[in-house]
């Protein structure tokens, strides 16, 4: 099954792009998601401030997925920032916790949370990362 992030364009909050991320993100799809992802990033490059990446629908994902956040954050243009939604009982907050990604990019329980402006830009004190998150 090949899965496309489908940005939501026309209802993101200026600076903001949204994706959706598929139900599995594994070694069979995690290489061919990188280059979707930026190609949405270099779309909005101009006014991107945060990308954030929607993993509510993701029921698993393995090392392959942390790798794959890990790349989209440390390839994001100029001030454009990394936030990540993850149900706070589901797998991927529980794989985020124990890679220790988490530390790098804050995650929010839910899309609501990631899209409100925040004074700091991580998920440490101040930065208003969900009640699951680890600081």
């Amino acid at each position: 099954m090949t899965f496309l992030p489908q940005p939501c364009e026309p209802c993101d909050p200026p600076g903001y792009a949204v994706l959706a991320l598929p139900p599995e993100i594994d070694f069979c799809n995690a290489e061919g998601l990188l280059p979707l992802i930026m190609t949405a990033v270099d779309h909005r490059s101009d006014d991107l401030r945060f990308l954030v990446l929607d993993l509510t629908s993701t029921r698993f994902m393995d090392s392959q997925g942390v790798r794959l956040l890990d790349q989209v954050r440390r390839r994001l243009p100029g001030r454009a920032r990394l936030r990540v939604v993850a149900a706070p009982q589901g797998v991927p907050s529980r794989v985020l916790e124990l890679s220790g990604l988490r530390r790098d990019v804050p995650v929010y329980d839910s899309l609501t949370e990631a899209l409100r402006p925040r004074s700091g830009t991580t998920g440490g004190p101040g930065g208003g990362a969900g009640s699951g998150s680890a600081a």
